[in-house]
């Protein structure tokens, strides 16, 4: 007479944890943060990295708890995958996001160091003037370049020294190094070369744009396909099959369950690859 009770209000409280989870996992980031992010400059809207770690560690536990509570050992461990595969697609998305506007940076405050050079301005006073409102990445880089330009050195190989912590833009940071070194070998202005690659990555950029746009199409296909074992699973409960039940009442319904959700994490990983691959 006392199990059914306890199992009513388990039924009634799976929903309520379930909502909550993803609830976490969604979570958008504090209003403190959005108040930073339009009044100080873009160079200082990054979290700290503590704070990054604490929120990641945050959602991955939560995760893996809310599937203990809602379906037993084998959804603590369905949750676990799934979070992982959300995050490292959001990881991937941001990556790609900060890549995007880290070429387009580049090209505007290339654009601007040509036009002070072909003006007049010596080339490190242009690169200071260059980067004084561009984007984070594209900041150090001109702060890196005038620098060095004003001390006499090397350029060309500080800015292939940079690639490393410019992981964004270092395949451009080559284009541009490679322009200063053609500049200096033939003694032609420097205005021309920077004007160049700043033209390719603003075509480059358009190009992404535009590519971006177009794969929007198969990301959405491909979230859709995989929230369609959810709503078999809630099709069934509205019919009386019970296949929650079969999924969460023993140690086959638990193979199962962390078998499908392991297949659709790694149909999801799948077609982010092809999508990349598509988009390099």
């Amino acid at each position: 007479m006392s199990a059914a009770p306890a199992t009513e209000v388990g039924v009634g409280t799976a929903p309520v944890l379930g909502l909550l989870a993803a609830a976490l996992l969604c979570w958008p980031a504090p209003v403190a943060t959005v108040r930073v992010v339009r009044r100080e400059p873009r160079s200082s809207l990054r979290l700290p990295p503590v704070a990054v770690l604490r929120r990641r560690g945050v959602l991955l536990a939560a995760a893996p708890l809310a599937g203990l509570v809602l379906a037993g050992p084998g959804g603590a461990l369905a949750a676990l995958l799934l979070a992982a595969t959300l995050h490292r697609h959001r990881a991937a998305a941001r990556a790609e996001r900060e890549r995007a506007a880290a070429t387009a940076g580049l090209a505007e405050a290339l654009a601007s160091f040509a036009a002070e050079v072909r003006a007049g301005a010596p080339p490190a006073a242009a690169a200071g003037s260059a980067g004084a409102d561009a984007h984070p990445v594209a900041a150090r880089v001109m702060t890196l370049l005038g620098a060095t330009a004003h001390l006499g050195g090397d350029v060309p190989a500080a800015l292939r020294a940079a690639k490393a912590r410019e992981s964004p833009v270092a395949a451009h940071l080559e284009r541009v190094a490679g322009a200063w070194a053609l500049a200096d070998r033939h003694g032609i202005a420097l205005a021309g070369p920077a004007g160049a690659v700043a033209h390719d990555l603003r075509s480059r950029a358009r190009m992404a744009g535009g590519l971006r746009a177009r794969l929007a199409g198969p990301r959405a296909t491909a979230a859709v396909l995989a929230g369609l074992p959810v709503l078999g699973v809630l099709l069934g409960e509205g019919i009386g099959a019970r296949p929650w039940a079969v999924l969460t009442g023993g140690l086959a319904g638990q193979v199962l369950l962390v078998v499908g959700v392991g297949l659709v994490c790694a149909g999801l990983a799948w077609t982010e690859r092809i999508v990349a691959g598509v988009a390099r």
